[in-house]
């Protein structure tokens, strides 16, 4: 055997075993905790969800899965702190809608939402509702647009905030109805909600997550769905689409993301341990409950959605004129 023959072969031999090494220290995933970090405080509805699959995804793993709230910012202190992590698989993201809102509202970020996260999985989306006072004039779409584009009597929703996910949804449909809804901000979504059932201000587009329980007492009237379709949680309320807003969807939406660079084989990994909790029926009954559609997809499906996403409220936001910074 040559000296160069006997170099190639060690060089081989050498690749062979780092091959090896690396499928071995793959296939052991996860030989720890796990983190998951929520972009959101304890009490919300992100945090309700990472509650409820955080056990169960656990099992899958054969690891414990630690949930670790850093609210803030619309999700951006958390998101900060996870783009920072070592992409290892250990640290993993729980982010909401404003995950693709934000960049089309701050000129400004500490990440780049595309660059600095591997899409993991879309969980649920649950649909924004119109909903509104009981005692308001309004009892279907059509007549809150007729109101809506009556400038010498101003109509006004409500939302958790500038910028937030009811905000948008808002701006949406001001943009496709013609309407000039004027806008009410609210420090945070509950006192906003409770300003809509006491009548301080007519209309929400509420998540259906937090608006329901109020509809079904009667201290809220929905209008219309939010969503592509009807929702099953409420088989008769018709889509802002279909009552006369076309090409209207807003949801209100979570997704799992890790830091970028993680390993393809991890992002995979944890993308079908989710899928296999969210068939879990008892977690499957809890989030149809909130009116939730369940969907645990491939981190693929995810990165077309977010940039769906992302492209999409870059619109609005530009069309509505609106910015945070």
């Amino acid at each position: 055997m040559t000296i160069l023959n006997a170099l190639a072969r060690r060089a081989v031999l050498a690749a062979g075993a780092t091959l090896i090494a690396s499928a071995s220290a793959m296939a052991a995933y996860p030989e720890r905790p796990v983190t998951l970090v929520v972009t959101y405080p304890p009490g919300g509805t992100v945090d309700v969800v990472a509650r409820l699959i955080g056990p169960k995804l656990a099992e899958k793993l054969g690891q414990s899965v630690v949930i670790e709230n850093r609210g803030g910012a619309g999700g951006m202190i958390g998101g900060a702190a996870v783009a920072r992590a070592k992409p290892d698989g250990y640290t993993l993201m729980l982010d909401a809608s404003n995950h693709a809102q934000n960049p089309a509202l701050h000129s400004k970020m500490q990440f780049d939402t595309l660059a600095d996260f591997a899409p993991v999985s879309l969980l649920l989306r649950v649909p924004n509702v119109l909903v509104v006072t009981p005692s308001a004039p309004i009892n279907s779409v059509a007549e809150l647009i007729k109101a809506g584009q009556d400038k010498s009597k101003p109509v006004y929703f409500a939302s958790a905030g500038p910028g937030s996910a009811q905000h948008l949804a808002g701006e949406l449909f001001n943009l496709l109805a013609h309407t000039h809804l004027e806008h009410v901000a609210y420090k945070g979504g509950g006192p906003a909600m409770v300003d809509v059932m006491a009548g301080q201000v007519p209309v929400m587009f509420a998540s259906m997550g937090s608006a329901w329980q109020h509809v079904k007492n009667g201290k809220l009237r929905a209008v219309a769905v939010g969503g592509g379709q009807r929702s099953p949680a409420a088989p008769d309320l018709p889509t802002l689409a279909e009552s006369g807003v076309p090409g209207y969807e807003s949801y209100e939406w979570n997704a799992v993301f890790a830091p970028a660079g993680t390993p393809p084989e991890i992002l995979d990994q944890v993308s079908k341990a989710l899928a296999e909790v969210l068939k879990d029926p008892a977690i499957a009954a809890s989030l149809a409950g909130i009116g939730a559609e369940t969907i645990g997809s491939t981190p693929a499906d995810l990165d077309t959605f977010r940039r769906a996403e992302i492209a999409k409220w870059q619109k609005v936001v530009k069309e509505a004129n609106l910015k945070l910074d």
